[in-house]
């Protein structure tokens, strides 16, 4: 299973491991340059294994310095070492044996943030996915499940905190100047689950009771002085436990659960058993540095590393090909967590939005893959947002499948059959098959199939049968490995509006299961006939965004204004509204590159600006409703020959339009949605920001001057607005003194606090034109950023490679020539982050052909390069190729 010399794994090549592990006991003697590590291990030959078949342990970079069999030293004839593999012969054929092994690894230089590093004096591990065999050698895969006892010993004064796994077992004073503790996990975990976290932290504590009555300590670690910044991630994590257990019924089951921020991390969060380690970036909040997202992430990361105690550590996945299992089900658990503490179809509006900006152009390029691969050359690779977020979404679509109370039955038997195991997504879908008597095998093919499915549909009235024809035909295109397709089963919600709005309910319907609400489009080609309608409706399709395709529906400008105006689905509302908008967008980035004048039709503008002012929407909604398509989503609709700077100027016409004509009630939603009291992060209060804020924006279209979002800098009593006008400063007025004056105002505010100079950043690698790779390049001289730092590194290099079109997409190539740059630097330090960067060139065929031949100049520079990491070569080769 290892993949660290970079070798193709294959799903079709798994097999169980030869023997299987029954404990381990790790006790660290921890140094920051020479820290040992004693693994003891017992083993027994797996039943019907060849009895000559030696014990195989994965490595990575990795000193042996001691080998025990039974406590005794092992005959250097018995075994292979290298940095990477230790391989045991002679072993037992049936009887249990112990192997203790020694290593000692250097914490302190560890800046791949992998295993056991050392990070601003605090010990930390990162073992997901591969990261365990950088510690001691180790059966490192996901099916190797065993429980664990730890011992910790360190020198008291610099490190008085000791954590891992599971409950404490004890600890005090070991030797002069050293102490220890022990921890015990009784519940057995595969490696990468493991965790360590030792050094000078404050504390947050709380407690939990659970529904049988058990009383949990809850306690967050965060850097002194900074324990009041953690309080709202106590509060999501309580309300986390409650939900869980009320939605779910799954209840915590150990005594303590903890959580511990630090500084420098490659993910967000991980959710190690009992001891989940978070990038601070998802802990610390508070009004004055944090934004509503901020509090909105904090939230949902919380929930989702706390839910994952049951869906990926109690059960867990067989092999990394079944990724999804934990991650796709996870982040559907936390959406759903989100969606009942805030507004259902403000989340969803939100879920889609990432989806169709990220996933789908992964589905759609060379870097397609199933929801579960069948192969990969390097799994840090493929924590995509295939896997988690389209992964969501096929169980979401299990869900509509089967309805609430169907659903819930077959989680409660997944959970009831499969508790300790580590499992498939075969193992997964077999129970709702179970509880509902429906045969999933089509369905399946979401999890094997890549790519966006697109459903071409057409409609046609009969008034005189009174009855509507529905024809719909479904393609799924070639990706990468996979040219030919079978028909998917997509759950389509739908409706059919009458011109009043009311919802028309058919008499009968033909050719097609039509239940709930939700038409079954299983053939390659469908005709669905609805009986009994009265009148010529007004379809309302894939209600609620209910299966994640891409939709080819001719609609007439009123119809879609109808729906958008009385669906009671507002998530289609909202997509209605969408839809009238991207035509306009297009034209304007069409006229744009003609050299024409860009206009925007008067019937769109009008249908937006009345959502706008519908005080029976919350804020919230109404503010989505006036975020236009980004540039990525134009680029997305446009499929190739894609300008940047046409995109750009065209969507910046558009704003301007609507700005013009809604000047005036955009003044009004500006003065009315004004906070009259103390900073809440409600959804409430969130929503009425976000529609202040959208406000602003239009003004700032609207008004040739500064001087209203320089107002609104000074006037701001919390991040959210103050985020907001700045980056606004610096988008519309960028070399203005007033922009300038802002900058350095909020520079000196907040430059102690890393995680809001990180904001600072990302407002000016946003800015769009192709002077901002000079700013850029400035900005990486500045004391206060850290290339060492991968939140950094994000904030500057990746928020301009990933959000800024054109100043990545310079004309003369000098933007992606950058990036490959910097990719190079990283990669030498830190492999996920620059494979991670590099995904940022993955649409480069879709280009312009003058830009496409400078992405592939940069992209061709990667791949020459004598020394790339697995990692950054995966990306780039499966990028490169046709």
């Amino acid at each position: 299973m290892r993949t660290d010399i970079g070798q193709v794994i294959h799903l079709a090549d798994y097999r169980p491991t030869d023997f299987v592990l029954e404990r381990v006991d790790l006790t660290f003697e921890l140094d920051p340059t020479a820290t040992k590590v004693e693994s003891r291990l017992i083993f027994h030959r797996r039943e019907g294994v060849d009895v000559t078949a030696p014990l195989i342990l994965d490595g990575d970079e990795l000193s042996l310095t001691s080998l025990l069999f039974d406590q005794e030293e092992l005959d250097a004839a018995r075994y292979d070492v290298t940095p990477d593999k230790l391989t045991i012969r002679e072993l037992p054929a049936e009887a249990p044996f112990e192997i203790t092994v020694t290593t000692i690894i250097n914490p302190q230089t560890n800046s791949q943030l992998m295993g056991l590093y050392r990070t601003n004096g605090v010990y930390c591990t990162q073992c997901e996915a591969e990261g365990f065999r950088r510690i001691t050698y180790f059966p490192d895969r996901p099916d190797v499940l065993a429980p664990y006892t730890i011992t910790i010993i360190a020198d008291k004064a610099s490190t008085p905190l000791l954590l891992s796994n599971g409950n404490f077992l004890g600890g005090g004073n070991y030797d002069e100047g050293r102490h220890f503790a022990a921890w015990f996990d009784p519940h057995p975990k595969p490696s990468y689950l493991f965790a360590l976290v030792a050094g000078d932290l404050g504390v947050v504590e709380d407690s939990f009771t659970t529904m049988s009555g058990r009383e949990v300590a809850l306690k967050i670690y965060v850097e002194h002085g900074k324990e009041a910044r953690a309080s709202y991630a106590m509060d999501a994590l309580k309300r986390s436990m409650k939900w869980d257990e009320e939605r779910f019924g799954r209840e915590y089951d150990l005594d303590i659960f903890m959580i511990v921020a630090v500084s420098d991390f490659n993910m967000g969060a991980m959710e190690n058993k009992g001891l989940n380690v978070f990038n601070d970036k998802y802990v610390l909040a508070d009004p004055q540095t944090a934004t509503d997202h901020d509090y909105a992430n904090i939230e949902a990361i919380i929930a989702h590393e706390y839910f994952h105690n049951w869906t990926g550590n109690r059960i867990t996945c067989r092999d990394w090909f079944q990724l999804c299992l934990k991650e796709g089900l996870t982040v559907y658990r936390d959406h759903e967590f989100s969606a009942d503490q805030r507004s259902r179809p403000v989340k969803r509006i939100a879920e889609v939005r990432h989806l169709k900006s990220e996933q789908f152009p992964e589905d759609g390029g060379p870097l397609a893959h199933p929801v579960r691969p069948t192969a990969y050359r390097e799994i840090n690779n493929f924590y995509t947002t295939t896997v988690y977020e389209k992964g969501s979404e096929v169980t979401r679509m299990i869900a509509t499948l089967l309805g609430d109370d169907l659903f819930r039955k077959g989680m409660d038997l997944y959970f009831e059959r499969h508790d300790g195991q580590a499992v498939t997504i075969e193992d997964f879908v077999q129970c709702f098959s179970d509880v509902s008597g429906r045969d999933f095998s089509q369905f399946a093919l979401w999890y094997h199939q890549a790519g966006t499915p697109l459903v071409t549909a057409s409609g046609s009235y009969d008034p005189v049968a009174k009855t509507f024809t529905l024809s719909l035909l479904q393609m799924v295109p070639a990706t990468p490995g996979q040219t030919e397709k079978a028909p998917m089963h997509i759950p389509l919600g739908l409706v059919l509006l009458g011109q009043s709005g009311a919802i028309l309910s058919p008499s009968s319907v033909e050719g097609g299961e039509y239940e709930r609400s939700v038409l079954h489009l299983t053939e390659r080609q469908q005709t669905i006939l609805f009986n009994g309608i009265a009148e010529r409706p007004v379809v309302s399709l894939n209600r609620g965004f209910s299966a994640p395709i891409n939709l080819q529906f001719d609609q007439t400008p009123s119809d879609l204004a109808l729906i958008a105006r009385h669906e009671t689905d507002h998530f289609s509302r909202w997509q209605a509204l969408m839809d009238l908008a991207m035509p306009n967008l297009l034209q304007a980035a069409r006229d744009q590159k003609d050299g024409k004048s860009a206009k925007a039709d008067k019937a769109f503008v009008e249908a937006l600006l009345a959502a706008a002012q519908d005080e029976s929407l919350e804020p919230a909604f109404r503010a989505q409703a006036l975020a236009l398509p980004s540039e990525s989503d134009i680029a997305r609709e446009f499929g190739g020959n894609n300008d940047p700077e046409a995109i750009h100027l065209g969507r910046q016409a558009v704003l301007t339009a609507i700005a013009e004509a809604g000047s005036t009630i955009f003044v009004q939603l500006y003065d009315t949605m004004k906070s009259n009291g103390t900073f809440t992060p409600t959804a409430e209060s969130a929503g009425r920001r976000a529609l202040r804020n959208a406000a602003l924006t239009y003004l700032s279209y609207a008004e040739p001057t500064p001087h209203r979002a320089l107002a609104a800098f000074g006037q701001a009593d919390n991040m959210t607005e103050m985020l907001h006008a700045l980056t606004l400063l610096a988008h519309r007025f960028p070399m203005s003194d007033e922009t300038n004056k802002a900058l350095e105002d909020f520079r000196s505010r907040f430059a102690d606090n890393a995680l809001v100079i990180d904001k600072w950043f990302s407002a000016q690698a946003t800015i769009p034109g192709a002077g901002t790779l000079e700013r850029i390049q400035t900005l990486m001289a500045n004391p206060l950023f850290n290339a060492g730092n991968p939140n950094r590194v994000r904030a500057l290099v990746g928020a301009f490679a990933f959000s800024n079109p054109t100043g990545f997409g310079r004309a003369d190539g000098e933007g992606y020539r950058f990036i490959a740059k910097q990719i190079l630097e990283i990669d030498q330090r830190n492999p996920q982050l620059a494979a991670r960067l590099l995904t940022s060139m993955r649409s480069w065929r879709k280009l312009e052909p003058g830009r496409a031949k400078h992405a592939e100049a940069a992209l061709r520079t990667v791949e020459a390069a004598p020394s790339l990491s697995t990692d950054v070569r995966d990306i780039v080769e499966r990028t490169l190729k046709a």
